[in-house]
């Protein structure tokens, strides 16, 4: 029997990955393209797609580890330059920002432990000032352009999204904290010294907000050309997860066509572009691969409990989120000051894009995964007060049995268990909403 490489679930470490021989989808050839072409980036993508994996592999790659990437597409066939370059990795995963003073500490700290990594010392006592002086030092030290990763910059605010009003006053104070921190890499002295920045999070920020005062960044996130930077193609899952593919088809009891198919039809076509290009969700493809069954593991690593507020304070009726029609001003930025549901949606990967016509982006759920998840929980949402939430489970099964006397039945118990004075209280379209999330 064939032995099959291990897959690296849950690991964002290029080095790890690649010292114990796991599987590793090689996408160096974007990475190359990045960095010949370009300086500074920004890529939203949404969370478990394999963002920390890209930074960590820039710094391996800016840091000359070639024998790390050995076989891969970037050693054998791209022009890379296997020169040591000092990397400020700043990992807002690991960053505290319960306020604003705990993530400007936790801040100088990451200063101060990259500082000390590279032999060198900073003494300046504000941050802002601190990360200035760590990259002018980094750079006369190794006499080599300096790299700036930036992982999940958006976590200081999104974290306080949906809390109350307290918690978006600490989300808009660690805004302007980051807006001038990032600021540092605009200056006169400091862009000398840099050879490659790179952002990356799930949400895109307008510039007037986080980064008014680095208007120089390339946002990739609807590139054609990086596309399929983040996910796996279908053509990648057939080359690399083949293997897995057979023994998934093995137990399922069906041919390994019918087991693509039914992978795609779960965990494929996301589109990050105008360009026909779809890929699957990393995260849950590999998951359903190790465990050989199909379900629904993406959702169950987050619950959009701010997306969910977010629809219905805006009285959205959800049979809109399927046809859902926007301009790229419309979702691919936002601020604390104006979130749009149509942004959110798509920046969190809820829903994405299904076709572009005339400057015109239509939208629906990526698949089957996110959809039913997705109207499990606003069903939840919806129904919180309910006594008789379980019968509304009962309503599809009744449909597709094409039982109507049970499906009528079922139907009339639901509305004489609603209490009178929360039946006061709902409109017509409240429970229309009710009835399609579970239908």
């Amino acid at each position: 029997m064939q032995t099959l490489p291990e897959l690296p679930i849950g690991d964002s470490s290029f080095e790890s990955i690649r010292q114990t021989r796991r599987l590793y989808v090689d996408k160096t050839r974007n990475f190359y393209e990045m960095a010949t072409k370009g300086k500074y980036y920004f890529l939203s993508r949404p969370r478990r797609f394999g963002k920390s994996l890209t930074v960590s592999t820039l710094k391996c790659l800016f840091q000359g580890q070639k024998e790390l990437f050995d076989g891969l597409w970037i050693s054998e066939h791209g022009n890379w330059e296997w020169k040591e370059h000092p990397v400020a990795l700043i990992d807002f995963n690991s960053i505290p920002h319960q306020d604003p003073d705990i993530m400007s500490d936790a801040l100088t700290l990451t200063m101060k432990q990259t500082a000390k990594r590279h032999g060198i010392s900073i003494e300046t006592r504000y941050v802002e000032t601190q990360f200035q002086e760590l990259i002018l030092a980094m750079e006369s030290k190794f006499g080599a352009g300096v790299v700036v990763l930036v992982d999940e910059y958006d976590k200081p605010i999104i974290s306080h999204l949906s809390k109350g009003p307290e918690a978006m006053e600490i989300a808009k104070k660690n805004r302007e904290i980051m807006k001038s921190f990032f600021g540092v890499l605009k200056g006169a002295n400091v862009m000398p010294c840099l050879r490659f920045v790179f952002f990356t999070g799930v949400s895109k920020f307008s510039r007037v907000s986080i980064f008014s005062e680095l208007n120089n960044l390339e946002d990739i996130t609807l590139v054609e050309d990086y596309a399929d930077m983040l996910g796996y193609s279908p053509e990648e899952l057939k080359q690399y997860f083949g293997g897995y593919i057979s023994a998934m088809a093995e137990k399922q009891g069906v041919s390994e066509t019918d087991m693509t198919r039914r992978l795609a039809e779960h965990y494929n076509g996301y589109r990050f572009s105008r360009k026909e290009v779809r890929v699957y969700n990393p995260f849950s493809v590999m998951s359903a691969l190790k465990h050989k069954a199909l379900d629904q593991y993406w959702f169950e690593t987050g619950t959009p409990t701010f997306l969910v507020d977010l629809i219905r304070e805006n009285n959205w009726h959800p049979p809109q989120i399927e046809e859902m029609i926007a301009t790229p001003t419309m979702f691919s930025t936002y601020d604390l000051d104006d979130l749009k549901p149509e942004a959110l949606l798509f920046q969190t990967g809820y829903v994405t894009i299904k076709s572009v016509q005339s400057g015109y982006y239509t939208f629906d759920y990526p698949n089957r995964e996110v959809k039913i998840a997705f109207l499990e929980t606003l069903f939840h949402s919806y129904a919180g007060n309910l006594r008789e939430r379980s019968r509304f489970i009962r309503i599809s099964e009744h449909l597709l049995k094409e039982d109507l006397d049970a499906f009528i039945e079922t139907v009339r118990a639901i509305f004489s268990s609603i209490p009178y004075e929360l039946e006061t209280k709902r409109d017509e379209a409240y429970f229309h909403t009710l009835f399609y999330l579970m239908v």
